[in-house]
């Protein structure tokens, strides 16, 4: 019967095609006889539970049937075959994918010996849209028996993962430019990395180009190449951007400020590209790199389009992405460029103040030498001296010395920091040195009703030290307690833990603020507004105790409180590790472990004794003499005037030396009065209110700017005239003063003949101000009373009249 007749006999011999999409209609109406399976009538069973499964299933599946490896697939298949369709339809299966064979075959082949194949994200490329595309696939193959129980056919499932697999693939590109180009530190080097990142991901970017530009010009370069020969490479390295035969279109880009696609790429670059593909690339897209915020683009990015890769969405915001990536990491270079550049600036800048200080510091000294030297030969000399010229010139050593150590602190710091200090390294029996060193300060601290707490007990080996520079260390440590510690004790303690000796430093004072903490060990740096006994200062004291720790292969930190209460203080904790293996051997020496006293500590505690404002302190003849009080020396040095006329002026300031200057300039023209700071000042005057206020600007407890507002707020003291002492030259400074309410402003150090010619000037016009004002107000009273005795003579005048008038009106009534 043939298949005509048995399609008439048997109407539902075409049944299992029936539900089976646009596929099934095809099937349905093709000519099957002239393939080896013959008509659809004459299907055995199993193809047709086979094709029938296929046709209703949504998952692509091709079935392959026969000897003749004839294909027939469902809708979803149909999808896969692209241009293929519809001669796909019914075509051999290896003649139909035969560019995919080198990767399918060998599991064809296996499944036809009736073996199941899986192959999971296969990379094949495919001609199927008019070009070879690549994908990524994941498939298998099943044998299928027929009814002799011999292998029929094949059941081909399948599951494209092209879309997948690039989306991975880019976004491994682009974590691997962020990763790259992290490391980059300039601009250029950004450029260069991102170029070589992006070279192991050819078959998204054949080539890529990468050109910065000129910040003001039209110059660009070439920093990164991938893809192309080195001749052609080598062409393209400098461009112009307003060249409008230039190989790239850069004027566009730069103009347009957005992507621009080149579609003639093989004949701007002949067979320049050696990527991945035997095929040229025939366009690229160049991207503008524009970093926020720019108005112009830094660089151009050009990335040659896959000749094997549709230009879809995805892959269009993939050059998108990596041109943002890019733009990022040039922003961050930039800005490490920018502090790079700063911070080397500043390390010139810090290396030429370095060198700067010590250089000035080693000029200080010849003439301290120059000064000091006389001043002390007359202070020895035996010639004898008037008690006022012995104390001036007693006040002129006690600050030359002052100032000779703060000259050697910071030439001493200069070198560690210039790399210059040589220590000498001797063993030292660590604790009588340190409690010899602390009891130094033991008189200052019962003069300031402080308790000094030494506790320093035997290590169990000396402990190798420079010991000028150990003196340093706790000297300075020990003056910086005492200056901000008005009430309590300082304790210094030593002690031994594991293989360091550990000096510890702690006093009940006021304390640092937590801000602060940081700052502490910074060279210059001055904790503002902080209560002390002084305000004077250079700020290199704790940083130079650093270095010094420093050298011994120490460490120093500190803890403190500021919150005012019983537990306000601060502890620094210092520790040198034992034995010589931290130490350069040339400068470990040997010698006596005792160390005998010094005199490192007298100008530390002779600058402490003046911070207090009851004592002061003097040299006769290089050595140091009984403290006396200040109205003692009143008494026997000071000449004030009995006369009570003359003008009250008041003094504040935390420089016993530079209180004792100004009331013996002012002494004989007026009656001085001397405080240590502005609260006692404020006190003095609310007491008694002073024909005029010489203040110092920088004060413990209330400064000289405090003081100054303490009383323009007040309407009693609105009106006296201050003026204003100050170490801080500068119109900044100057205005600042002025702005504030001061009536002059003076910088230290300042002429004798212009401060006495400010006071005068400044108490005259306050007189002249007074005496107008008496005239003023006198001339007031005189107005009133006029105008009081007017008024009585008019009212009399009036009364007369009223009563003239009533005696006419009853004579006329009469």
């Amino acid at each position: 019967m043939n298949p005509s007749d048995r399609l008439a006999a048997d109407p539902n011999a075409l049944g299992f095609l029936a539900g089976g999409g646009e596929m099934g209609i095809l099937i349905r109406s093709m000519d099957w006889s002239k393939t080896s399976l013959g008509p659809v009538i004459g299907w055995s069973q199993s193809l047709r539970t086979t094709v029938s499964i296929c046709l209703t299933s949504d998952l692509p599946i091709c079935v392959i049937w026969g000897p003749g490896l004839v294909q027939l697939y469902n809708d979803a298949y149909r999808v896969i075959c692209g241009d293929k369709h519809p001669r796909s339809m019914g075509q051999n299966f290896s003649e139909c994918w035969k560019e995919a064979w080198p990767v399918i075959g060998a599991a064809h082949d296996s499944a036809l010996n009736g073996d199941t194949a899986f192959l999971e994200t296969q990379h094949i490329f495919l001609e199927r849209h008019g070009f070879l595309e690549e994908c990524f696939f994941t498939f298998s193959f099943s044998p299928i028996r027929d009814e002799t129980g011999r292998v029929g056919g094949l059941f081909h499932p399948v599951i494209e993962m092209t879309t997948q697999m690039l989306g991975q693939r880019r976004t491994r590109a682009l974590r691997d430019l962020t990763a790259q180009t992290s490391k980059a530190k300039s601009v250029t080097e950004v450029l260069a990395l991102s170029a070589q990142a992006l070279a192991e991901y050819d078959l998204d970017l054949p080539f890529v180009l990468i050109y910065a530009l000129e910040p003001h010009g039209d110059q660009a370069r070439l920093v990164g190449a991938t893809g192309l020969s080195a001749d052609t490479i080598a062409g393209l390295r400098l461009a112009c951007v307003g060249d409008a035969q230039a190989v790239w279109p850069l004027e566009e880009v730069v103009r347009l400020g957005s992507a621009v696609q080149v579609d003639d790429v093989r004949q701007r670059i002949a067979r320049a590209c050696v990527g991945p593909h035997l095929e040229l690339p025939s366009a690229a897209l160049a991207v503008p790199i524009i970093p926020p915020g720019a108005d112009r683009p830094t660089a151009i990015f050009i990335a040659g389009i896959s000749p094997r890769l549709p230009m879809n969405e995805a892959y269009r915001s993939f050059y998108d992405l990596l041109a943002s990536g890019v733009a990022s990491a040039v922003v961050n270079a930039g800005a490490y460029d920018d502090e790079r550049r700063r911070a080397k600036a500043l390390a010139e800048l810090d290396r030429a103040k370095t060198v700067f200080f010590s250089n000035i510091s080693h000029e200080f000294r010849t003439p301290l030498t120059l000064m000091l030297g006389p001043v002390e030969d007359a202070l020895a000399g035996p010639e004898e001296l008037s008690p006022s010229h012995r104390e001036q010139l007693e006040v002129v050593h006690r600050n030359g010395l002052r100032l000779q150590r703060l000259v050697n602190g910071l030439l001493e710091f200069s070198r560690i920091q210039a790399g210059r200090a040589r220590a000498a390294y001797e063993p030292t029996h660590l604790a009588e040195f340190t409690a010899d060193l602390a009891s130094n300060f033991r008189s200052a601290c019962d003069k300031a009703g402080l308790a000094l707490r030494v506790d320093c007990p035997a290590l169990s080996e000396p402990v190798f030290v420079d010991r000028p520079m150990w003196e340093k260390i706790v000297l300075n440590l020990l003056s910086n307690a005492f200056k901000f510690t008005f009430e309590g004790e300082i304790a210094v303690t030593l002690r031994q833990t594991d293989r360091a000796a550990e000096l510890v430093v702690r006093d009940s004072g006021t304390g640092i603020p937590a801000a602060e903490m940081p700052r502490l060990f910074e060279r210059f740096h001055r904790v503002e507004n902080a209560r002390g006994r002084t305000h004077e200062g250079s700020g290199i004291g704790l940083a130079l105790v650093q270095e010094l720790v420093k050298l011994h292969g120490g460490t120093i930190s500190a803890e403190s409180r500021a919150d005012g209460g019983a537990k306000s203080g601060t502890t620094f904790r210092i520790s040198i590790p034992l034995g010589t293996e931290h130490l350069l051997p040339e400068q470990v020496r040997g010698g006596s472990i005792s160390a005998l006293p010094s005199a490192a500590a007298s100008p530390f505690v002779q600058e402490a004794m003046r911070w207090l404002p009851d004592v002061e302190q003097f040299h006769d003849r290089g050595a140091e003499l009984p403290l006396v009080q200040d109205d003692l020396l009143d008494a026997a040095f000071a000449t004030p005037s009995t006369d009570a006329d003359l003008p009250r002026v008041l003094v504040a300031d935390d420089n016993v030396d530079m209180r004792r200057y100004l009331e013996r300039l002012l002494n004989a023209q007026y009656r001085v009065e001397t405080v240590p700071d502005g609260e006692a000042a404020l006190a003095a005057v609310r007491k008694k209110i002073p024909d005029l206020i010489l203040t110092d600007v920088m004060m413990p407890r209330l400064d000289g700017l405090g003081l100054l507002k303490a009383l323009r707020c007040d309407p009693l003291t609105a009106g006296v005239p201050v003026i204003l002492l100050s170490a801080r030259a500068g119109e900044e400074s100057r205005v600042e003063g002025m702005q504030a309410g001061a009536d002059a402003y003076l910088v230290k150090p300042f002429s004798a003949k212009e401060l006495l010619a400010r006071v005068g000037a400044l108490l005259q016009i306050t007189r002249m101000r007074q005496e107008a004002d008496e005239s003023i107000r006198a001339s007031e009273e005189r107005f009133r009373a006029l105008v009081s005795a007017s008024s009585d003579v008019i009212y009399r005048m009036s009364a007369d009249w009223t009563e003239m008038r009533h005696l006419q009106g009853r004579e006329f009534i009469a």
